[in-house]
């Protein structure tokens, strides 16, 4: 039907007959003349219908969105007349053919960025002819692609593992699959390939990788969904270096090929303490140049208490935050700050606006200046690189928590006063902690997740100093994201019992969930690690997109309803009752 792409015909087609195919992106009639702008996946081509062509009573009924098929002669703009910001700019197909394909209703949407998500998600097959659209999803076949390259040139094998698997008691809730034959009983969807691909390494399959598929009944945010994808990697035989050093040369050569873009290598590496400690955060933006500094030796000797408390206590820190420029920020914006670390777990946030780095105490404008005397501001404005018109801000209290608001206000003033470099800044995020203590719980909780191995090689040990251990975990961040995580596995029996009593899994529920683990765990189980990556949420960096629904071709809501067909839907009541089941009012 068609002899060329609408965003291929360039001058280098001039004076030559084409058949084209694709919609009316706009059509605009100057009275003899009309003009059509003619779009398919490749772009969009200036057509020119003229009075006397045969063409132009058709042209004349034409209107957005007609899918079309035009024929006629590449013709070369005058020079005046040239658009550079189109690949086609330099010419016009002049039509002595227009056909009419198919006809559209009237649209529903504007097919701008100004179209809501709820009407883009009902109509999304209108909102994927959009360029911004088709860019987004052709760039992450790229990514597809270029993953597949990489691990295959580097002799991995692609493997598929189950859909319908066994349920998990831990991590966000399953998606649960009721079986007809086997009443009373469910599958569930899986949350990762874990275990499967753990498995695949007992089997002696050595490098397994896989773009999977995965399903988390879980509130949804902007990079959530209840179905995602995933690149799970597994390798035997390896130490978290070499799962590293493999992941990072693969995640280089994808934004090579996809983008065209050298992420800079090697990636810097943090352990996740001092990832924390200087940004407050275990996915640090490494493209905002700023810092958190711990001044609790300038500050213990101080009779303002909010700071001399946590500065004597080895559980706590005072942090500062020097951002460039601030001193300009109003006693508004200082008080939304305010409540915007409030969310975090802030009590309150101290500052001083250096308004005279040179003048010392008399230099600075600030409601704690009066608490500070000459030796406490030098070490402070020493510490960090204080200088007139900058601003710093202090939090208080327990370490972790203080860091954590910290970090956030980091990020939002970077961006909110235009911080943020242009660029990439990937690095590794290590050793982690084995374990947290939820309070509510009262037990521990898995960092990374349960078959993680700890630092500690003794299983005796970890049980007796279970809130001390690292784990073998890592994660890789970019631009402030985490795109993958993964681990060294545990491979021994008895580290696996350890890990599941300090877990709270008793050793009925290990069996009952993970027998089929724990028995290969027994037949030469040999040491190793994989990494896993969420491709929706690499798709969605490397497409400079916020939300990875702007990357999905059909995705869910924040309220996991598909808009577009009307998932989820009741069933007939026979069906129900085939499956064994029973429909319960919410009102019971």
């Amino acid at each position: 039907m068609r002899t060329h792409l609408c965003g291929e015909v360039t001058e280098q087609l001039a004076d030559q007959a084409v058949q084209l195919c694709g919609w009316v992106d706009r059509r605009r009639d100057l009275g003899g003349l009309i003009f059509i702008g003619l779009r398919d996946h490749a772009g969009v081509v200036q057509v020119v219908v003229e009075p006397e062509s045969p063409a132009f009573g058709d042209a004349e009924a034409l209107r957005n969105e007609y899918c079309v098929r035009i024929a006629g002669r590449v013709r070369l703009r005058p020079e005046s007349q040239w658009n550079d910001a189109m690949a086609t700019g330099k010419i016009e197909v002049v039509a002595d053919k227009v056909e009419l394909l198919n006809a559209s209703a009237p649209m529903p949407l504007m097919m701008t960025d100004e179209d809501g998500e709820e009407i883009r998600l009902k109509y999304r097959y209108l909102d994927l002819r959009r360029p911004r659209m088709q860019h987004n999803l052709r760039t992450r076949a790229r990514m597809y692609q270029a993953i597949r390259k990489s691990l295959d040139k580097a002799r991995f094998t692609e493997l598929e593992t189950p859909i319908l698997t066994k349920a998990t008691p831990e991590g966000a809730r399953d998606y649960l699959v009721p079986s007809r034959v086997h009443a009373g009983q469910y599958f569930a969807l899986p949350q990762s390939p874990q275990l499967f691909k753990q498995l695949l390494m007992m089997s002696g399959m050595d490098r397994y990788y896989q773009i999977a598929r995965c399903f988390r009944d879980e509130d949804l945010r902007a990079d959530r969904q209840p179905e995602f994808t995933q690149l799970d990697i597994e390798m035997a035989f390896v130490e978290e270096a070499d799962v590293q050093d493999l992941a990072e040369k693969m995640i280089c050569e994808v934004f090579k090929d996809a983008l065209d873009v050298d992420l800079p290598s090697p990636f810097p590496r943090l352990t996740w303490h001092d990832a924390m400690d200087i940004y407050g955060s275990d996915k640090p933006d490494l493209r905002i140049p700023m810092e958190l500094v711990t001044v609790d030796e300038y500050v213990a000797h101080v009779e303002f208490k909010v700071f001399s408390g946590p500065a004597n206590d080895g559980d706590s820190r005072v942090a500062a935050l020097r951002v460039p420029g601030g001193a300009e920020l109003s006693r508004k914006q200082i008080d939304e700050y305010t409540g915007y670390v409030g969310r975090y777990g802030a009590r309150g946030l101290a500052w001083i606006k250096v308004n005279d780095a040179k003048a010392g105490l008399a230099g600075l404008q600030s409601p704690i200046a009066k608490f500070l005397d000459e030796k406490a501001w030098q070490g402070i404005a020493g510490a960090t690189g204080a200088e007139s018109g900058d601003i710093l801000f202090f939090g208080a209290g327990e370490w972790l928590t203080v860091s954590n608001f910290m970090g956030q206000l980091l990020v939002k003033t970077g961006q909110d006063l235009g911080l943020v470099a242009a660029g990439w800044c990937p690095l590794w995020v290590t050793e982690f902690p084995m374990f947290e203590y939820d309070e509510q719980a009262g037990r521990y909780m898995a960092v990374h997740h349960p078959f993680t191995a700890p630092t500690i090689p003794d299983a005796g040990e970890l049980l007796a100093n279970p809130s001390k251990s690292l784990s073998k975990g890592y994660d890789m961040v970019l631009n402030g994201a985490e795109i993958g995580g993964g681990s060294i596995r545990i491979h021994k029996p008895d580290m696996q019992d350890a890990v599941f009593k300090l877990l709270g899994i008793s050793e009925e529920e290990a069996r009952q969930k993970f027998g089929f683990l724990l028995d290969a765990l027994k037949y030469g189980c040999p040491p190793h690690g994989g990494i896993a990556f969420g491709l929706d949420r690499v798709a969605a960096i490397m497409s400079g997109e916020d939300s990875i629904r702007d990357v999905i071709a059909f995705p869910k809501t924040t309220t996991a309803q598909c808009l577009l067909t009307g998932a989820p839907s009741p069933i007939p009541d026979e069906q129900v009752a085939e499956l064994h089941i029973q429909n319960v009012s919410k009102d019971r």
